[in-house]
């Protein structure tokens, strides 16, 4: 009797540890099955940065610039150059070169009191309102709007974007319909001088950049008075709540209302 308990002890021993040694696999299984998840989300969410899923490139005359990169960014260091390379190539019946390195559309309206220093590109039927200041470097797509008091430098413009009230956008590029509520800015230098990084979670993106705004994706609506701050990505047919502070890659199709909540739109 005392044998059969020792052999029945031995069994279950046996089988508890079996039955252990399962539950640890399947917990490991489960473990790097999330840590793969997690890692192809966060993938995902840097593939948002890419020029290809940021803009529409039929809606900008930097068409060319921007498909010659992988990430936005890469092509601001390159907008100087390549306004000269297209500027003379314009046609002269739609455009007419004023002054040093400056190309108008016929069709665009400038008011008296805007300055434009070259190089630049006013796209057709742009408007370029009151006391804006365009430093240079700066391609206005058509039918875009520059408005009062509004700053640019070093930016790209696509057709029908809209920064009309007050805003300063430098080292950036906007997308086709994005709009700045008035106020809101790029702000486009880290106030410790350091190099930029663009930021998700754990993942980060090297830039070598000092100045860096935003790369802000199509029909992206910023609200009044927000801030973005250097590096910041913002994915197409988002929205930014009035009054945020924003930094690091949003989402296209989502809300940010602040840094610990964004959601997807429905």
């Amino acid at each position: 009797e005392r044998e059969r308990g020792r052999r029945r002890k031995k069994k279950r021993r046996r089988r508890e540890k079996r039955t252990g040694g399962e539950k640890r696999r399947r917990g490991g299984e489960e473990k790097e099955t999330r840590r793969r998840k997690e890692r192809r989300q966060r993938k995902k969410k840097m593939e948002e940065c890419k020029v290809c899923n940021l803009y529409d490139l039929n809606q900008t005359m930097a068409r060319d610039l921007l498909e010659s990169v992988t990430y936005p960014w890469e092509a601001l260091g390159q907008i100087n150059d390549y306004i000269l390379k297209i500027g003379n190539q314009l046609d002269n019946e739609k455009y007419d070169k004023v002054g040093e390195d400056v190309w108008i559309a016929k069709t665009a309206k400038v008011m008296p009191s805007a300055y434009i220093h070259g190089p630049a590109i006013i796209g057709e039927n742009a408007e370029i309102r009151h006391c804006a200041f365009i430093r240079g470097k700066v391609i206005v797509g058509d039918n875009a709007v520059v408005g009062n008091s509004t700053e640019l430098k070093n930016v790209i413009l696509f057709n029908k974007v809209q920064v009309p009230h007050y805003n300063y956008v430098g080292d950036s590029i906007l997308g086709y319909q994005a709009h700045m509520g008035a106020g809101s800015i790029t702000s486009n230098v880290k106030s410790d001088k350091k190099l930029v990084v663009v930021k998700n979670g754990k993942e980060q993106i090297l830039t070598g950049l000092k100045k860096f705004g935003a790369m802000i994706g199509d029909k992206v609506e910023i609200g009044c008075n927000s801030v973005l701050n250097p590096g910041t990505v913002v994915g197409k047919n988002s929205n930014v709540y009035p009054l945020s502070s924003v930094r690091g890659v949003i989402p296209s199709k989502s809300i940010y209302k602040n840094q610990n909540e964004i959601v997807q739109k429905i």
